[in-house]
């Protein structure tokens, strides 16, 4: 039963992220906003890092886990529901920084709903990875709804997000009830700033791995924001579809990630993760609506690898690195800030020069040039992260 709850908890939760996120490139260009484009992915990076670390922390020190995830989604699907008409060349400013109020709302409550999984499941920790498996469901159901419906293109993908958020705040109410985090001996600013955690890229690997997870997620910011509006001047209809075949992939994937680990050790899975942008970008480069339609869906479909064999095996390297030290949560967070944060800000921005570099009607040939420049920048990242990473986990963490 407490299973079943959580999943729902989870698939909720990032079905309203799914169904706006993907194709939001794809309005923005068919409304006519499309040099906001990376204005508007930035919002959400500079919200994993302002929202998650400071509301997020603060909030959670004097109110629950459920109650914050009541009154955060509520709001935020008042907000949803507005977005739809500020959509518009006149009001495309007045879009991108409500926009960004709307996700200094919605970043903290990911971290609160793994919270509320985390402290329900008490020992039985061993269950998480099932209910967080429904989060990528919600995310793939939503792709295909919106898809399915014809709404690719369309603004209403930010009402199906507004009427799940609604939904979601109120099902929160019947959620488990778990305490707040207990206030550290260490200031609040301590916590924030990570302080702790910083010290642990003292370790050389440790160093090198923070850098190029930086590194990498600055090309990986370039296919959240331009692949559904490079998907459909393929001559794909169904955009939230066909890229819904990425968390597919990815949802493969997820479980065989301890495994894998234990099997090959991190660097391996980092390095073949890394080449996996490359070649995913490369097939972008060569895709077309013709004959070369193969290579979008194989680049989609590489989604899996990328992600779970970078993202998800770091997370469990960062793990094994600062577990024994005490600050595997901190350490966590502190991946987060340098990924989605400054990194995919990063990623963004450069998206959005190279975006304007192209025509104001861009054929498939334009966007095949410009995947050249995540491709190339992938691959020179991998060859870097070969060259000096090294992979001694094993006797960093020894008591």
């Amino acid at each position: 039963m407490l299973t079943g709850r959580l999943s729902a908890l989870m698939f909720m939760q990032f079905f309203v992220w799914g169904a706006w996120t993907v194709t939001l490139g794809l309005v923005m260009q068919t409304v006519g906003i499309g040099a906001l484009i990376g204005n508007a992915f930035s919002v959400g990076p500079i919200a994993s890092i302002a929202g998650s670390f400071l509301l997020g922390m603060a909030a959670a020190r004097y109110f629950s886990p459920k109650t914050l995830m009541v009154v955060l989604h509520l709001v935020g699907g008042a907000i949803l529901f507005v977005l739809p008409s500020l959509i518009t060349p006149e009001r495309g400013a007045t879009f991108v920084w409500l926009l960004f109020a709307y996700m200094m709302l919605y970043m903290p409550t990911v971290g609160l709903a793994n919270t509320i999984a985390l402290k329900s499941f008490g020992e039985r920790v061993d269950r998480f990875p099932f209910v967080r498996a429904f989060g990528t469901l919600g995310w793939i159901a939503a792709g295909l709804i919106i898809g399915w419906a014809g709404l690719s293109a369309s603004p209403q993908i930010f009402t199906v997000a507004a009427v799940v958020s609604v939904a979601l705040g109120l099902y929160s109410l019947t959620l488990p009830s778990v305490e707040a985090d207990a206030p550290r001996d260490e200031s609040i600013i301590r916590q924030v700033l990570c302080t702790e955690a910083f010290g642990l890229m003292r370790q050389r690997s440790f160093l090198i791995f923070i850098v190029c997870a930086t590194l990498i997620s600055i090309p990986l910011a370039m296919y959240y924001a331009y692949a559904s509006p490079y998907v459909g001047a393929a001559g794909i209809s169904n955009v939230g579809g066909t890229l819904a075949i990425g968390q597919m992939s990815e949802l493969a994937f997820m479980f065989s990630m301890p495994l894998l680990y234990r099997r090959f050790g991190v660097k391996p899975l980092l390095l073949v993760g890394m080449a996996a942008w490359a070649l995913r970008y490369a097939l972008f480069a060569i895709g077309d609506g013709g004959s070369g339609l193969w290579a979008i869906y194989v680049g989609v479909a590489l989604h899996g690898i990328c992600y779970d064999f970078f993202f998800v095996a770091g997370a469990i390297y960062v793990g094994t690195i600062a577990t024994p030290k005490g600050v595997n949560a901190q350490a966590q967070g502190m991946l987060t800030l340098f990924t989605y944060g400054v990194g995919m800000l990063v990623g963004s921005q450069i998206g959005a020069l190279l975006y304007a570099q192209m025509p104001e009607a861009a054929t498939i040939a334009d966007w095949q040039a410009m995947w050249w420049y995540p491709a190339i920048a992938a691959a020179l990242i991998a060859i870097l992260f070969q060259l000096t990473f090294r992979d001694d986990s094993r006797t960093e963490t020894q008591p």
